[in-house]
């Protein structure tokens, strides 16, 4: 039984992956200074939550296999030190996500946005078709038990590829490390400003990554992109270059159906850019040789992925939906999305700048228009999480001004904006909440029962 200890445990990805490994038969551990749900009620209903919380170099020894570090932890955890100074193989997430899919046929889905999504479409059709495969995805997904999957006799694997840096101790993004067989990239948008300081440096990661697909693998790409485009064509001659678009469709009733072959496809997902991730998932299963039609007889039944233009509440005249989107070409195609589908009703549409990128003055400005297509616009920060993260001082003013529709109101405090929503009809109105936080710890559910 191997034996492999987790530093930093409580992370979403790493604790999936723990219980990946534990189904796996393998002997797993792990620690961390802090785990909240729902890392922790998952953690402890696999028996593998820590007996404490805190770092303690016990819990190293030479007879561990491997060492698993996340993120969380830092370059001078004594965890890490005491396995460095045993000479322990030291492993970040993905480069032990590669080492256990590097028999497989590797799928990895790359891109500023949609990646859970199309990673999400690709599993649901695998899944519907009774395809074995293992997996790895950022986002608790109806009908799936733990976002990683690892076995033995899958033949294929399925990651969502993350830019992001890979560990402490490895700068390298993660997506850098699980050199594809078959990549996709959705699109190039700036992002994590504080790792890639400017859109060029971003944009040559993406080049990386194109660069460590494998010998006669392909690229399926968004050409809509111009980043992407010029970024896919160069990849190497022995890598097989697969462009798509948006297919085309009609929208009836709230209904979005798709037109393949001459057949209509009803739909429960809805949007421009969820039909464009619908066309890549689509190439993508295409490789792994599923045929169109099986696709998309699989694909009708696809609800999306948790949090993705999730629907929260509905009725006759009125439907709230929440989605991750935090980033401008998020915030611009999320918006567009429900106010397509719902043409006739108001769309009031909430954004928080939550995250290091959205807060960060220098970065404001890549907002411009980013919620033009909405009827009102309310965009929420607050003073303290600036200061939490040492960013220079914002004024409503400037956030406003960096948005440059005069559709747009900004709030500093959250139950001043929550007020507002609830003293509001709802009748023949719409209403879209996004972040990758909670606007300072609202329920979306119990907001959606008081609305109506």
């Amino acid at each position: 039984m191997k034996k492999v200890h987790f530093i930093a445990i409580g992370g979403s990805a790493m604790h999936n992956l723990a219980i990946a490994l534990k189904l796996k038969n393998y002997h797993v551990t792990g620690s961390d200074d802090e785990i909240f749900n729902p890392s922790k009620g998952r953690l402890e209903k696999y028996g593998l939550l820590p007996s404490k919380i805190g770092w303690d170099v016990a819990n190293i020894s030479s007879e561990l296999d491997a060492v698993i570090v996340g993120m969380h932890a830092r370059a001078n955890n004594p965890e890490l030190l005491k396995a460095q100074e045993l000479g322990l193989k030291i492993y970040s997430y993905p480069e032990y996500i590669y080492e256990q899919t590097k028999d497989k046929t590797r799928v990895v889905i790359g891109g500023s946005h949609g990646k859970t999504s199309i990673t999400s479409m690709i599993l649901h059709v695998l899944n519907y078709l009774g395809i074995d495969h293992d997996y790895m995805v950022g986002a608790q997904l109806e009908g799936f038990e733990c976002m990683v999957k690892l076995s033995k006799d899958a033949k294929i694997a399925v990651l969502e590829g993350d830019e992001y840096l890979s560990s402490p101790i490895d700068r390298r993004p993660k997506f850098h490390l699980y050199q594809p067989n078959i990549a996709l990239l959705s699109g190039i948008a700036w992002d994590h400003i504080n790792v890639f300081p400017t859109f060029e440096n971003y944009v040559e990661q993406f080049e990386t990554f194109i660069n460590k697909i494998e010998t006669n693998g392909s690229i399926v790409y968004f050409e809509g992109d111009q980043n992407v485009k010029a970024v896919s064509e160069k990849a190497r001659p022995d890598v097989s270059q697969i462009p798509y678009s948006t297919p085309k469709y009609s929208i009836s009733n709230g209904i979005t159906s798709v037109e393949i072959e001459g057949q209509q496809y009803p739909l429960e997902i809805f949007g421009e850019h969820n039909l464009q991730n619908l066309n890549g998932a689509q190439l993508v299963c295409k490789a792994l040789g599923v045929s169109t039609q099986d696709f998309y007889t699989a694909i009708q039944s696809f609800k999306g992925a948790s949090k993705r233009l999730e629907l929260v509440k509905r009725t006759s005249s009125f439907a709230m939906y929440k989605d991750f989107a935090h980033s401008p070409s998020k915030l611009k195609a999320t918006t567009k999305a429900v106010k397509d589908q719902f043409g006739d009703r108001t769309l009031i549409a909430c954004m928080e700048l939550h995250t290091f990128s959205s807060l960060n003055k220098e970065f404001l400005a890549q907002y411009n228009g980013a919620m033009a297509t909405a009827d009102k616009a309310f965009v929420y920060f607050s003073p303290k999480t600036l200061a939490h993260k040492k960013l220079a001082a914002i004024t409503p003013e400037e956030v406003k001004a960096a948005f440059g529709t005069e559709n747009v109101t900004v709030y500093t405090e959250s139950e001043t904006l929550i007020n507002d929503l609830k003293a509001m009809s709802w009748e023949d109105k719409n209403l879209l909440m996004m972040s990758s936080g909670n606007f300072n710890g609202v329920d979306f559910n119990v907001l959606a029962e008081e609305l109506i």
